[in-house]
């Protein structure tokens, strides 16, 4: 069966660095490692420095995809991403090389593993519906009409609220029953080897703070600029990307520059510890941890290099 390698956890982890090392550890076996970006930010090429997207001299040869294969005026979906992973990792076994998955955006491993479910076009009158109530009034309604997905869901929690409230208006179906029927996963098909990078928590934060500040000395002020200068839809992820609003601020005369940088570097320890939980959590409890600041590849993929 077709092998497939996965390396997840949170930012800032070392997730590039340990998939180069098990390429490179492949590479001595005479086998060919490819990696293959499943990070939702650096999807997109406009966010090289504030995605802390790898430099030739982080990919040390090894061949790297997916990487800036977006453009920031086209938002890219979980599906969007899994059809082009498919296609990917398909080439790939057909060339004989081993994929590498790695990245921070479990939505996007979930979809490509499991599938999607296939939930049809939301009618633009009742999206729009949905959409103009208020937070309280689309979780009372949503306890009404689904009261499992309200059940799930935090009451503040107002975008999952409206996506579960339209699905089950416009479809007649919960979003549950619609996620119940996933389809086009290749979990079945491959061979996985995952594993999940957990470090101490206090070594994680410390590198947050400290790649943020490292990016603004790398290019990252210039980034926002150019990307301020594309006048995109504010609401697209690429201008939401951790950094951006904070260096957009700091740009505007809206705040200084201590705490822009105070600002960038919270959020991104947010956004850490919000992965943290998730890659806790939610993989099968099979999938491997490693728990150490340091990860022995040889060790946690015995497996995958004994072939």
């Amino acid at each position: 069966m077709n092998e497939v390698a996965l390396i997840a956890g949170p930012t800032a982890s070392g997730k590039s660095d340990c998939a180069v090392e098990l390429a490179l550890a492949l590479e001595k076996q005479g086998r060919r490692g490819v990696v293959l970006n499943a990070d939702s930010a650096q999807v997109y090429a406009d966010l090289s420095v504030l995605s802390a997207r790898p430099s030739q001299d982080d990919m040390r040869g090894v061949e790297h995809r997916l990487f800036g294969a977006w453009d920031g005026a086209e938002p890219c979906s979980a599906a969007d991403w899994a059809k082009a992973a498919k296609r990917e990792i398909a080439a790939l076994h057909d060339e004989g090389a081993v994929p590498i998955l790695v990245g921070g955006t479990g939505l996007y491993m979930r979809t490509l593993l499991d599938g999607i479910a296939p939930v049809p076009e939301i009618a633009p009158d009742i999206r729009a519906e949905v959409r103009a109530l208020t937070q309280e009034d689309a979780r009372a309604a949503l306890e009404r009409e689904d009261p499992d997905a309200a059940a799930r869901l935090g009451p503040a929690d107002s975008a999952r609220t409206c996506r579960a409230l339209e699905v089950v208006r416009s479809t007649g179906h919960t979003l549950a029953n619609w996620q119940s029927r996933k389809e086009g996963g290749i979990g079945e098909d491959i061979t996985l080897h995952p594993l999940v990078l957990l470090p101490p928590r206090d070594w994680l934060y410390e590198r947050c703070d400290r790649r943020f500040a490292l990016m603004l000395e790398g290019g990252a002020v210039a980034e926002v600029e150019a990307l301020l200068a594309r006048q995109l839809d504010p609401a697209l992820p690429v201008m939401r990307a951790i950094g951006v609003p904070e260096i957009a601020a700091w740009l505007a005369g809206d705040t200084d520059r201590d705490r822009m940088i105070a600002a960038g570097q919270q959020a991104t320890r947010n956004y850490a510890k919000r992965q943290y939980t998730w890659f806790r959590r939610q993989p099968p409890i099979d999938w491997p941890r490693n728990e150490l600041e340091k990860c022995d590849i040889e060790r946690h993929f015995a497996t995958l290099l004994r072939h």
